[in-house]
């Protein structure tokens, strides 16, 4: 089938031009190749000569596609162009120069020659920051926003018209690579493309630039890049970070200069680490488990990550004191042999070197970051058991460094260092908790990257517990990147399935360990009554990974029976595949058993995970973080990212390297989930939403239990609880009974602290949901409804509720339709008998979570049940929930499951495989 033309893609444009790219780079090419797509015809590409024996790569690209290229070493000697090499430019007949990046001087009589002139790219918001050195000075002053801008070229120094700018917000942690990356490189490229289509279809704007806020900054070098100490630390921080890595800022480090690399302002206490001497600072800086910490002239601190001496060598600044401790290893013939494939690479990147010694340094003969990928790349098909990082290669710059590097991680001597853990304590429940606070990122706890943070509060007092790390989108790119190397090429996606299902084994067994600072943890940060915690939200969850470890090797698929073309034999048979990375988005109301019901499956099933907890709960999850190390659990396995759902939540649905979706939350949000994963790449999505589950009790059941488990229906966790019976319907010749009753029990429900063995009903979960409940009552009273008990907040510190009690609630009310998610008992009367009344009453809802039948008559009991539209159905009984049941709604409540068997098949996909022989 061919698509009709007008359905070609639409980047086909009508107007098309003839082109001269003039200019380098990998920018350069992208530019070039990005309009080629688009249908603009290149009639020649413009750059500079080979280096060292290798093109540029616009070159490169150019030639292969048979691109006529010149590389001109100049345009012009002494001031004046070179006649020979303008005339050769205006032979191709280019209707439009494109100066995506360029280098090299180039005369007013070629900007001015094609039919529409030319057009610049340049890394800034013109007219600030022009000159070589845009970015870099960017960041050094601070600025609030970076951007780039597209101009038309002048006889002047950046001051021509613009043709379009776009802009983007500034980190707090953004290096120059960082920002050119993340923005000013794939944006820019775009604009270019978007720039040229403009001016091909006569609609490019001619802006002139206002000399308000016009700045030039000259090219930032190693010998005017040193730090000067005396200022406060946000200073130092953007200096450093605005020459990371070039030219790279320094300072004097113990008599010596040494360049700083990786600077993010510390928000957190300063940890512990031996001093070291900084000149010019007010005070010495500290080499601690993390990195160098120094100190500005007010008193507030930043932390660097890496260090780089004068000959080169590159460390991680925490092993400043023991850089020199590490002895050369013998290598073994085997690994003698995989060193001279790597010097092989080695040769093929540095083509310009005669011979790679082991004094070769990897930088100094030439290599740049696009380097360090290839040689990553080239290396990994070679040894896919070694997982090396960027990183590495600019701390082991010499051939013979990066063998030795290499060869102790093939052995495993290169262990991780032990986990560091900044702990948050405190002394309350016979115990002293150990609270991790920050980002758990590929196996490191670590700040959010713009070094944010937000209060987590304890709602028995509103008391705040500690200040957890606020994430940013780049931790949850950094999140993902770690959790796809993990699957990809990591020891997780090669593990038998018997050895994963260990591991999830012993991390069940280090939650058993710890349940009671689970627990404890469990009822200070989501309100949670200890014992009920302890049995309910900690208890199942250990259930859940164990459930789920028996799991692993026992995921199977089939084999089918096909019609056969004799005479050939065909055997058809499917496997159950992992998905790859998916990322998990659980409620407050259960904090860590939601984590379970999720993650413990997707484990199972082999996939990686990024977890974002609710913001105002992330603290059982960040302690599970710590386990899941304890159990083996690799890293980059596991990543939980505490945060906003507008900012973490949102990226995690746009992201386009995550394969599967589970979230755990209300309606609204669920359908902007499925919205941005089905635009972003048609993630898969399970979603558990809101509730309004019916509860139907009849004449003829057992009262004393329908009023034990109708009062559990509602009041169990607060009524923070999906499954929660947000409306009773009562059979009217028991109505006035069972409220009696009901009210009479609640008389007896001790409110109070939650860690109080004793209490019943411990604090709703924060303040707004507070609110949102007393005005859910204010609304029932106003629409006529009888309140027969509570509404109100209770009179003492925390945000507690009273349990509550309405009847007379007429179907169309508000708190008949809505779900309150707290302690709220809605209560209908049906008349005597009327089962099929009442069957229709309670069905009609937009949500099909949970609904409950009370009767002893068992034929009632099948009927009823097996009309009631809803994922589950509780028959004399309620908040029954096993691992081994699935668990799931209808209708608007969502769908997929959690725990059971099915529950596996929500993180697989099915893989048929046919075989002739």
């Amino acid at each position: 089938f061919i698509w009709p033309a007008r359905f070609h893609k639409a980047a086909y444009y009508q107007n098309k031009l003839k082109l001269a790219l003039i200019g380098q780079s990998l920018f350069g090419q992208e530019v070039y190749t990005n309009l080629r797509k688009q249908g603009h015809k290149v009639v020649g590409v413009f750059t500079v000569p080979d280096k060292d024996g290798k093109a540029d790569p616009l070159a490169v690209a150019a030639e292969k596609d048979g691109t006529p290229v010149f590389k001109f070493p100049r345009w012009r000697v002494k001031g004046k162009p070179i006649s020979e090499v303008v005339d050769t430019y205006k032979a191709v007949g280019a209707e439009l120069n494109v100066l995506p990046f360029c280098s090299q001087f180039i005369p007013m009589n070629v900007i001015d020659h094609p039919k529409h002139g030319s057009i610049i790219y340049h890394p800034s918001l013109l007219p600030k920051h022009r000159g070589a050195s845009a970015i870099n000075w960017t960041l050094i002053e601070g600025d609030k926003k970076a951007g780039f801008s597209i101009f038309w070229a002048d006889d002047g120094l950046d001051t021509g018209p613009i043709l379009l700018q776009k802009e983007c917000a500034v980190e707090p942690s953004d290096t120059v690579d960082t920002l050119y990356n993340r923005f000013l490189f794939p944006e820019g490229i775009n604009s270019m493309v978007e720039a040229v289509q403009l001016i091909a279809d006569g609609k490019a704007p001619r802006i002139p630039q206002p000399e308000e806020g016009a700045s030039y900054e000259g090219i930032q070098k190693k010998s005017n890049a040193k730090v000067n100490m005396a200022q406060p630390a946000e200073v130092i921080h953007n200096w450093i970070r605005g020459h990371d890595k070039v030219p790279g800022a320094w300072a004097v480090l113990d008599g010596q200069p040494v360049t700083l690399y990786g600077s993010s302002l510390l928000s957190s206490p300063v940890p512990a680490g031996q001093p070291l001497e900084v000149e010019g600072a007010s005070q010495p800086g500290l080499i601690t488990s993390s990195g160098l910490v120094l100190f500005g002239s007010d008193g507030k601190a930043l932390q660097v990550k890496s260090l780089q001496f004068e000959d080169g060598k590159m460390i991680p600044a925490a092993k400043y004191f023991s850089s020199g401790d590490t002895t050369s290893i013998e290598l073994t013939e085997e690994e003698k042999k995989m060193a001279e494939e790597i010097r092989v690479i080695w040769k093929g990147i540095l083509s310009n070197v005669p011979v790679i010694e082991d004094t070769t340094d990897f930088f100094k003969s030439g290599a740049a970051s696009m380097d360090v990928v290839r040689l990553i790349e080239e290396i990994k098909p070679k040894c896919a058991d070694v997982q090396l990082q960027n990183e590495d290669v600019y701390m082991a710059t010499s051939f013979h460094d990066f063998i030795q590097m290499f060869v102790r991680r093939l052995r495993g001597e290169d262990q991780e260092e032990e986990l560091v853990i900044n702990y948050a304590t405190k002394d309350i429940n016979n115990m002293t908790l150990k609270m991790p606070y920050q980002c758990f990122i590929n196996g490191k706890f670590e700040d959010a990257e713009n070094g944010k943070t937000y209060d987590t509060v304890n709602p028995t007092d509103g008391s705040v517990i500690c200040k957890v790390s606020f994430a940013s989108v780049a931790d949850v790119d950094r999140a993902v990147a770690a959790a796809k190397e993990a699957f990809e090429t990591g020891p997780w996606g090669k593990m038998n399935p018997r050895d994963r299902g260990r591991l999830l084994y012993k991390l069940a067994d280090l939650m058993e360990e710890h349940q009671e600072e689970l627990a404890t943890i469990e009822a200070i940060d989501s309100g949670a009554v200890y014992t009920l915690a302890l049995k309910t939200h900690v208890g199942m969850s250990i259930q859940t990974f164990r459930y789920f470890a028996g799991w692993c090797d026992k995921i199977q698929g089939t084999t089918i029976p096909i019609n056969q073309a004799r005479p050939n034999r065909n055997l058809t048979f499917t496997k159950k595949e992992p998905l790859g990375v998916c990322a998990i988005v659980i409620p407050w109301n259960y904090p860590l058993m939601m984590l379970a019901w999720k993650s413990a499956a997707c484990l199972a099933a082999g996939n990686t995970l990024v977890l974002k907890p609710a913001q105002v709960t992330p603290l059982t999850a960040l302690k599970f973080a710590e386990l899941t190390v304890k159990a083996g659990i690799p890293k980059g396995v596991i990543n939980i990212i505490p945060g906003s759902g507008g900012l973490v939540g949102q990226r995690l649905s746009d992201h386009p390297d995550i394969r599967k979706l589970g979230f755990t939350g209300s309606t609204p949000i669920g359908k902007q989930i499925m919205k941005s994963c089905a635009v972003s790449n048609l993630k898969k999505v399970s979603l558990e939403l809101g509730g309004k589950s019916p509860l139907i009790i009849f004449s003829d059941c057992d009262m004393d239990k329908a009023v034990r488990m109708g009062m559990s229906s509602v009041f169990f966790n607060k009524g923070e609880n999906c499954i929660a019976a947000g409306r009773l319907f009562v059979e009217e010749s028991i109505h006035d009974e069972f409220i009696a009753r009901v009210v009479e029990e609640i008389k007896k429900m001790k409110i109070g602290d939650p860690l109080d063995r004793s209490t019943d009903h411990g604090p709703q979960n924060h303040k707004a949901h507070l609110d949102k409940l007393v005005e859910y009552c204010d609304i029932g009273v106003k629409e006529g409804a009888t309140l027969v008990y509570g509404g109100k907040q209770v009179d003492r510190p925390g945000y507690f509720m009273e349990p509550t009690v309405f009847t007379d609630v007429e179907d169309h009310m508000f708190i008949a339709k809505e779900e309150s998610f707290g302690p709220v008992m809605v209560v209908s009367r049906f008349k005597d008998g009327d089962v099929d009344g009442v069957l229709s009453r309670a069905n009609d809802t937009e949500f099909g979570l949970a609904s409950g039948v009370f009767t002893r008559d068992i034929n009632k009991a099948m009927y009823v049940s097996e009309r009631l539209e809803a994922g589950t159905v509780f028959v004399n009984t309620y908040n029954k929930t096993d691992v081994a049941a699935p668990f799931g709604g209808f209708k608007q409540s969502g769908f997929g499951k959690d725990l059971g068997e099915e529950a596996l098949h929500e993180y697989l996909r099915t893989k048929a495989v046919t075989v002739e022989y």
